[in-house]
């Protein structure tokens, strides 16, 4: 086991962590970056990417992040493909644990873990992933121009997201697990208003098929009772709805989290609740969750641990 002192400790890669060490590293301070367990964050899971400025014919996730990677390594940030283990925040410099146990005191400390998609647990979530099946509508919409599609999910997430292919695709099924809907009830009044969007009550998505992309899902309605019936909707595209877990974990009882397990940050900037902490990308975001304003958010952390460790 090894021991270093560093001035600023990334954990958690992607946009925000990546850009964060991009900025921390034109500072000056010799950032490290640990990348966790999956390098480069959700974008590695996206195929094309064509809502981020300065890709204006698109980009694959992968490649992205790679370059992301690229320009922080090129101005010197130094980054690691471990996982953090175990954090103390208790006092200054902050003790951080890897996987392997080795130890690092940072003066400061940049959080940009990011955040899961829940998805219902279907092996056909992962075989069509990227190919028809996504968490983000925002994202992937625009694929599916005048094509129909599925959203699952009853809250406000689940219809914001339902209205917003409504107005891309030809027809959009809004497949709903209970027999109503659990957004607020302007949010049921646009769904219900919307010509183009059908409501599916009571009914589990118990498979996807298709030959290489998705083409259809197996439905169930009335699951475990005596009036279950199973039938199929043709659809070219599978959005799940049904919320985001912010990889916080190992944080807990060290910073302040919201009631979902979010980083809470006093905005605007991006401190947490213990001096030298800060926080960015989707970890501390519930509500846009987009590369753009990650990458952002990881501006403006490496900028506030700059300032800190002037003033301190």
């Amino acid at each position: 086991m090894a021991e270093e002192k560093v001035k600023v400790l990334i954990i958690g890669s992607g946009p925000a962590g990546y850009t964060a060490g991009i900025y921390a590293s034109r500072a000056n301070l010799s950032p490290l970056i640990y990348e966790g367990n999956q390098p480069g964050g959700q974008l590695t899971q996206t195929t094309e990417i064509e809502n981020f400025p300065g890709y204006p014919e698109g980009i694959q996730g992968p490649e992205m992040m790679e370059e992301f990677r690229r320009q922080a390594e090129r101005f010197g940030a130094r980054i690691v493909s471990k996982t953090v283990a175990e954090v103390d925040f208790s006092e200054r410099p902050f003790k951080v644990k890897d996987e392997d146990g080795n130890v690092i005191l940072a003066d400061t400390v940049i959080i940009s873990t990011g955040a899961s998609a829940r998805y219902l647990g279907l092996s056909d979530e992962e075989k069509y992933r990227g190919m028809g099946v996504s968490a983000c509508a925002t994202c992937d919409g625009f694929f599916y121009r005048k094509k129909t599609v599925a959203v699952v999910g009853g809250g406000d997430t689940a219809c914001e997201e339902a209205l917003y292919l409504s107005t891309l695709a030809k027809k959009v099924y809004l497949i709903v697990r209970k027999n109503y809907l659990r957004a607020s009830e302007v949010m049921q009044k646009r769904v219900r208003e919307r010509e183009n969007i059908e409501i599916l009550f009571n009914c589990n998505t118990v498979g996807l098929f298709g030959d290489e992309v998705v083409e259809g899902a197996k439905i169930v309605e009335g699951k475990g009772t005596e009036n279950e019936q199973v039938f199929d909707i043709d659809i070219d595209g599978f959005f799940l709805a049904i919320g985001h877990t912010p990889n916080t974990g190992i944080f807990r009882g060290q910073i302040d989290l919201d009631e979902e397990g979010y980083i809470k940050v006093k905005a605007p900037s991006t401190a947490t609740n213990v001096e030298g902490v800060f926080a960015a990308g989707d970890c501390a975001d519930p509500t846009y969750r987009q590369a753009i304003a990650a990458a952002g958010t990881g501006c403006r952390a490496a900028l506030d641990a700059e300032r800190f460790l002037m003033e301190h």
